[in-house]
């Protein structure tokens, strides 16, 4: 077994009772309400499904087109259908920064940082998805209410 740092523990813990990744818009995000995680000191936000449902996210999953990069904050700013969202922490995803122009389709999957006035995300993975983009738009909206419907 390897050392672990004090302190990273608890991280690594606390990163492997996060449940996955829910698939949600920037419009319902920016419309969830921040709660307090089941059993824990953690927040999590309440997403509104289709038809009245609620999904608890923490970590989420978005799709988007990148507007604009400001590598020297570490940040990016996206829109899907439904508005704007930010990306932070760029500059430290793996195979990140080619997915960083301005009008690439790409995938985040990130923590959620805040909600209002504007979704913030804390990026964990990125993938440019540009190459089939007209695809992964089409598809994107039904593959969020379908997730959304099996987890409600």
């Amino acid at each position: 077994m390897s050392a672990v740092e004090p302190g990273r523990m608890t991280e690594a813990v606390t990163d492997r009772k996060r449940p996955p990744p829910v698939k949600v818009l920037s419009g319902q995000l920016r419309k969830a309400e921040a709660r307090r995680a089941a059993g824990g000191s953690d927040v999590c936000y309440a997403v509104k499904a289709a038809r009245g449902a609620t999904v608890e996210a923490s970590l989420v999953w978005m799709q988007g087109t990148v507007l604009e990069v400001q590598l020297d904050r570490d940040s990016a700013l996206l829109v899907d259908e439904t508005g704007t969202f930010a990306v932070q922490g760029v500059n430290s995803i793996p195979k990140g920064r080619p997915c960083l122009s301005r009008g690439k389709y790409v995938m985040v999957m990130g923590v959620i940082q805040t909600v209002t006035p504007e979704p913030v995300v804390r990026a964990v993975k990125m993938a440019d998805l540009s190459e089939l983009a007209d695809i992964h738009r089409r598809m994107w909206k039904l593959e969020v209410e379908e997730l959304q419907q099996v987890l409600s």
